[in-house]
């Protein structure tokens, strides 16, 4: 199984995530190996447990500092789609980077099923995120409309 570029926006997108300095090759080698894995481990459709991991990583809402006479308070407010798909990239990513024990395309077949089964760190990243804003929902009044 081949990675076609321009196919879908969201796995481009994530390619140009995971690319570092300007390798793309490598980075559509390693997005490849991953789908291998994913495949390895049973699952019928890549594809799918991808776009189902993104899917349950993005968050809906976050928290962001917002100055008010002299105080920063941290207001909950809504995440646009770019920025939700930039967020669960990146916690993705993280999570994978992190793993020392086995290379990068192991680590992100682990945490994109773990996240397609709404387990794993970057899960959890967003549910700090969310208490985070459950938390400080009284600050929402401050929210710029």
């Amino acid at each position: 199984m081949s990675i076609i570029l321009g196919k879908d926006p969201l796995v481009d997108k994530f390619i140009n995530y995971v690319m570092k300095e300007g390798k793309k090759s490598l980075a559509i080698k390693l997005l490849n190996d991953t789908f291998e894995e994913i495949k390895a481990k049973g699952q019928k459709k890549p594809e799918e447990i991808f776009f189902k991991a993104l899917e349950n990583v993005m968050p809906k809402i976050e928290v962001r500092p917002k100055r008010v006479w002299g105080s920063i308070y941290q207001v909950p407010q809504e995440v646009k789609s770019k920025r939700q798909l930039f967020l669960a990239a990146r916690w993705i990513l993280d999570s994978a980077r992190s793993k020392k024990w086995v290379n990068f395309s192991k680590a992100l077949s682990v945490e994109l099923i773990d996240a397609a089964n709404e387990t794993g760190n970057a899960v959890k990243k967003k549910l700090e995120v969310y208490k985070m804003a459950e938390a400080n929902k009284a600050f929402a009044r401050f929210a710029s409309k």
